[in-house]
């Protein structure tokens, strides 16, 4: 048997503090996060608004302060890195912000905006940058001769088009979707799906696809996270997530997809239990399903339900008296 190969990004107890303000205390953001991607996968990142997402593809891109844990890009520790070789492997990871309509500078041309990348990490001689933008222009399905227009003249799925563009400029080995497709309409959601997919299979590109609707992120991710309160609760294959949840909260976050029903979908929801439950359960020290008391003491032990699908107890509530 041959031995597997390493992952592309290793993310070890990644821990995120945002510091006490106006009063209010330190808030934890991000618990002791840890999760590996392998090159040519995608690793789906779901969970509610506020649950630490975003942070999470921001901590690992170095681009917001991390507190604690590590982060290994293509076997390097990103987090120590001093300034100037952390911009050098800036060009293996990039991002694809959530808002096209705002992470465009109006003030500059889709040449100028795709070409900006290239100066910076001097990726190809200056004579050969138009022909390197016109080829990004043509792998995310726009003319080459839209090169002179502004952000204002395109829509808002051509815009992210363009965004896609700037983040393949470098030739990266991964990338953090955060939330791609959320502020598109239906059809153009579904295109700009397809075009990842397509673009990393061409690429063999390695995806952290940060979304809330879970309905998407099956049909993108190899494997899913769910992340709750800062923390990652459940992890498995798409098809283990979605097929056989383990965790109640995850188990919530499928029953909130909504259906064509809108009777059932009252009866699913008025079931569903909310946030402050989960929060009483983690606080009251019970047990867990598995017969292991960790609650108390603030451990997040980690049970192996199947191969790679795995479960935290922490937030686990007991199992019901008979």
């Amino acid at each position: 048997m041959t031995a597997p190969t390493a992952p592309l990004l290793s993310v070890q107890d990644l821990s995120v503090v945002f510091p006490a303000r106006r009063g209010k205390g330190p808030v934890q953001a991000v618990d002791k996060v840890s999760f590996d991607i392998r090159s040519g996968e995608t690793l789906g990142l779901v969970g509610e608004s506020g649950s630490g997402k975003t942070t999470t593809g921001r901590a690992i891109l170095q681009l917001q302060p991390v507190s604690g844990g590590s982060v290994q890009l293509l076997g390097r520790e990103l987090t120590t890195l001093p300034r100037g070789e952390l911009r050098q492997m800036r060009r293996h990871m990039q991002f694809v912000l959530q808002n096209p309509y705002s992470s465009l500078n109006p003030r500059m041309s889709v040449g100028a905006t795709l070409t900006e990348p290239l100066r910076v990490h001097r990726s190809v001689p200056e004579a050969q940058m138009p022909q390197r933008v016109a080829e990004l222009l043509t792998y995310v399905g726009l003319d080459p001769d839209v090169v002179r227009r502004y952000p204002h003249e395109f829509s808002g799925g051509q815009r992210q088009r363009i965004v896609i563009a700037r983040a393949l400029a470098v030739n990266p080995d991964f990338v953090v979707c955060d939330e791609p497709v959320s502020a598109l309409d239906v059809r153009t959601q579904a295109q700009i799906v397809a075009l990842l997919r397509s673009l990393q299979e061409r690429l063999g590109l390695s995806y952290l696809f940060i979304a809330h609707d879970l309905a998407m992120v099956r049909h993108v991710a190899h494997r899913v996270a769910v992340m709750f309160g800062g923390q990652i609760v459940e992890l498995g294959t798409a098809q283990q997530v979605f097929e056989s949840p383990a965790h109640p909260y995850t188990r919530t976050l499928l029953d909130a997809v909504p259906v064509p029903d809108p009777a059932l979908q009252r009866e699913r929801l008025a079931l569903a239990p909310s946030e402050l439950d989960f929060h009483a359960h983690r606080d009251s020290g019970e047990t867990c399903r598995f017969g292991e008391h960790h609650a108390s003491t603030g451990t997040r032990h980690w049970h192996r339900i199947g191969p790679g699908h795995g479960v935290s107890c922490r937030f686990w509530p007991p199992e019901p008296q008979r």
